[in-house]
């Protein structure tokens, strides 16, 4: 199998609907056809995390992400093994961390905000996508997202994005949108997006 893999990266803006959009295309698929990894569950401990000038864990800058293990692990799938790994829950005590379990599959999608940014991990990608919206959609559903899913107060929420976010975004993300193969709009919904993607993926599993 590890001749025939595939790489698709996916990335976009905090809030640009990455998560939402490849949740949707794994249900379109078996895990015989295809595996989605996430960069998310690579985040390294908070107590190794760096702060800002005013104390506060900066977790959207590269050196949060542990680059190492997970371009570890996407070289594993490639020569067709499994992965193991455990679910970062992003510090919330609500929540129980679940054991992830990769396996090989035709096609790789690797999702997040760094996946180009780490030229490693952006050479093993044989097609870029990336999930763009505007400013204002992104910072309502980093808001919602937040404080339901991770249990963040809103002023933390906005003094986040404020302050990291919205920097790493300029600096480390969208400089990569004109080398993409494929930009998604997710201002308003995702669906002919999906479904072409879906199409595509469908064509190559069925050759």
């Amino acid at each position: 199998m590890k001749d025939s893999i595939k790489f698709i990266g996916v990335t976009g803006g905090s809030g640009s609907g990455k998560t939402s959009f490849l949740k949707e295309l794994k249900k379109k698929f078996n895990s015989d056809q295809l595996c989605v990894i996430s960069q998310d569950d690579y985040y390294r401990p908070r107590d190794e995390q760096k702060v800002d000038d005013q104390g506060i864990h900066n977790f959207d800058i590269p050196y949060s992400i542990d680059h190492e293990a997970f371009y570890h692990d996407l070289l594993a799938l490639k020569n067709g093994k499994q992965v193991i790994r455990q679910e970062y829950t992003f510090n919330n005590k609500l929540a129980t961390p679940k054991q992830i379990t990769l396996n090989p599959a035709p096609f790789i999608l690797v999702e997040g905000i760094f996946i180009f940014h780490f030229e490693e991990i952006r050479k093993l990608l044989d097609i870029k996508i990336f999930l763009h919206a505007k400013d204002n959609l992104k910072v309502i559903r980093r808001i919602k997202r937040d404080q339901i899913e991770r249990n963040y107060p809103l002023d933390d929420v906005l003094y986040r994005y404020q302050h990291h976010v919205l920097p790493t975004y300029e600096k480390y993300i969208l400089p990569y949108m004109d080398d993409c193969d494929i930009v998604i709009n997710n201002n308003i919904h995702f669906n002919n997006s999906l479904a072409i993607i879906e199409g595509f993926l469908s064509y190559y599993l069925n050759k």
